[in-house]
């Protein structure tokens, strides 16, 4: 059992649910949140989250822009933040990394990469 809560920030509720099924079925925990705000809130109490999945399209606050924010708050600065992008040009992945994520996944989600990566953190 891995036991390990992951907290996933997605717009679109279909890849919350997809996700979700998957890491559910591989023994994690899942928390969701469908924007940035309000996972920035959640990250603000003592809920357990051990790493966060953050899509980095989304309308409001973009992962670019939330990642430092969820990296600035007290208690937070280690959190993995992985991030999750059907934009997969080259470049991509460094600006992702640029703005503070300790890991890309490109959509559609490779489950056995994501996996992988989880595990490593």
């Amino acid at each position: 059992m891995v036991n390990k809560k992951v907290l996933i920030i997605d717009d679109d509720s279909r890849n919350i649910f997809a996700l979700s099924a998957v890491l559910k079925a591989k023994g994690y925990m899942c928390l969701s949140c469908t924007g940035a705000e309000e996972a920035l809130k959640l990250l603000e109490t003592d809920a357990q989250v051990d790493v966060v999945l953050i899509d980095m399209m989304m309308p409001d606050m973009d992962g670019y822009e939330a990642i430092p924010l969820i990296k600035e708050l007290p208690g937070r600065q280690g959190l993995p933040v992985i991030s999750v992008t059907a934009q997969a040009m080259v470049g991509d992945r460094e600006k992702c990394l640029e703005a503070g994520a300790d890991g890309y996944i490109s959509k559609p989600i490779d489950v056995d990469k994501l996996l992988q990566l989880l595990s490593t953190l």
